[in-house]
């Protein structure tokens, strides 16, 4: 379920400390119902899912369609990305993250991780359009229930991304986050 902005940003999540000057681009209510331990499940869970796999045709198709214009148009090229065109936000991280763990060993593939703690996981990622951060967190809503939350952080690099952001807006509304909240509530019901 989409959240109001404020479920994210009247937390005091760590991320804030380092991604100043990135927009809130969506906040959304997993269903993953849990006990105080059960974030690790959820990072795993994350780490290891693959959008291609699972989800209905019409969102595998715009993820391959994505892939392949960003082939076309060169915005994945590895001088687009972290430490080439942006620096890492791991640059930014104050002394006591810098040694947190940074998640399971599986693939994060496109991201990269910067931080974990008990309750809050951040990764990073950039191309041509824009350096994102997606932040995972593990919310109590009443006592001994827990939840997932994710939020996306973006930073448009320049006119090209603020209107390539634009234009897929409606595809994550309408097809993308559609499709990937009910994979995660799937996935977390069958682990």
């Amino acid at each position: 379920m989409k959240l109001a902005d404020t479920a994210h940003t009247t937390r005091s999540w760590r991320i804030h400390e380092i991604a100043g000057g990135f927009d809130l681009e969506d906040v959304w209510a997993l269903e993953t119902p849990g006990g105080p331990d059960d974030f690790d499940k959820l990072v795993t869970q994350f780490s290891a899912g693959d959008l291609a796999k699972g989800t209905p045709l019409p969102v595998r198709a715009l993820w391959a369609l994505r892939w392949k214009l960003g082939g076309l148009l060169g915005l994945d090229k590895p001088n687009s990305g972290l430490d080439t065109r942006v620096e890492s936000l791991r640059d930014r991280l104050p002394e006591d993250l810098r040694d947190t763990p940074t998640g399971p060993d599986e693939d994060w593939m496109p991201f990269t991780p910067l931080y974990r703690l008990d309750d809050e996981f951040a990764a990073e990622m950039a191309n041509r359009t824009m350096h994102g951060v997606l932040h995972i967190a593990w919310i109590e809503d009443e006592p001994g229930r827990y939840r997932g939350q994710m939020a996306v952080l973006v930073k448009p690099n320049g006119l090209f991304g603020r209107a390539y952001m634009g234009f897929i807006k409606p595809f994550r509304y309408l097809i993308i986050y559609p499709a990937l909240m009910r994979m995660i509530a799937r996935e977390w019901k069958t682990t």
